[in-house]
């Protein structure tokens, strides 16, 4: 996934790998903030840690790679663009998530633009191994393609509830949604969702203007507040109402 890297040199003290900067496996194994690991849904040895910023850019569509990665913090948003331009984001890929899978086993290169949604740092492994492992194990083989699976699944079934809805639905339902991939994190609440108006627009897909005006009803109702790049949910109950369209003119 080094097709396409956005890094920053930040350079902190001691022995702390900066943004961006890979840690390797050697012999002795991983040694990353100074101790030995290795990850544990896979049985070999991560290749290499990535740290990203807020916005960075991960790996661009049509890189071929034969590396794929999981989100170890952090969320990755996946987009395309659309014939007018504008930017879609298929998926927001939270902490667990993988990136690039699919693409390593069918030897393809990558069909989205993926880029750091909140500060995140990737794992990456090497793709040769998980072809050999998949090809050995068929238990381990059933379980990433079963997860790959959920995931053109609930996109789909996403698409076609989408359909035909009003803006205030698929608002409130990615909203939702969101704070769901928030909570992953056993740390978060899932209340306050760091997104910007732009990227709330792409996600659902939908005009800027017309999300705010959208997002400004829901602040009128109390239902959400926030400020320049963070909403906060305020009253859950409303908003589930609204995402089942409940109170629709």
């Amino acid at each position: 996934m080094d097709g396409v890297i956005s890094t920053r040199d930040s350079r902190p003290r001691g022995n702390a790998a900066r943004t961006g900067e890979a840690v390797t496996c050697g012999s002795a194994g991983i040694v990353y903030d100074g101790r030995g690991d290795l990850d544990h849904e896979f049985p070999f040895c991560r290749s290499s840690v990535r740290k990203f910023r807020r916005g960075d850019i991960i790996a661009g569509a049509g890189v071929v790679l034969d590396m794929f990665a999981r989100v170890q913090r952090g969320m990755v948003s996946a987009s395309t663009p659309l014939a007018d331009g504008r930017e879609f984001i298929v998926e927001i890929v939270p902490k667990g998530g993988l990136i690039g899978e699919l693409e390593v086993l069918r030897k393809q290169s990558l069909s989205l633009e993926y880029r750091a949604s909140s500060d995140c740092e990737l794992h990456y492994f090497d793709g040769r191994l998980l072809r050999d492992l998949c090809a050995n194990d068929p238990q381990f083989q059933v379980k990433i393609l079963s997860k790959a699976l959920a995931r053109v699944s609930e996109l789909e079934l996403r698409i076609i509830s989408n359909a035909g809805s009003s803006l205030r639905q698929r608002l409130a339902r990615t909203l939702l949604r969101l704070s769901a991939l928030y909570r992953m994190d056993a740390q978060n609440s899932g209340d306050e969702l760091i997104i910007s108006q732009h990227e709330l627009a792409a996600t659902l897909p939908a005009s800027r203007e017309k999300v705010n005006q959208c997002l400004r009803r829901l602040r009128e109702s109390k239902v959400v507040d926030g400020t320049q790049g963070k909403i906060r949910i305020l009253n859950r109950k409303a908003l589930e109402a609204y995402a089942e369209g409940a109170g629709l003119a």
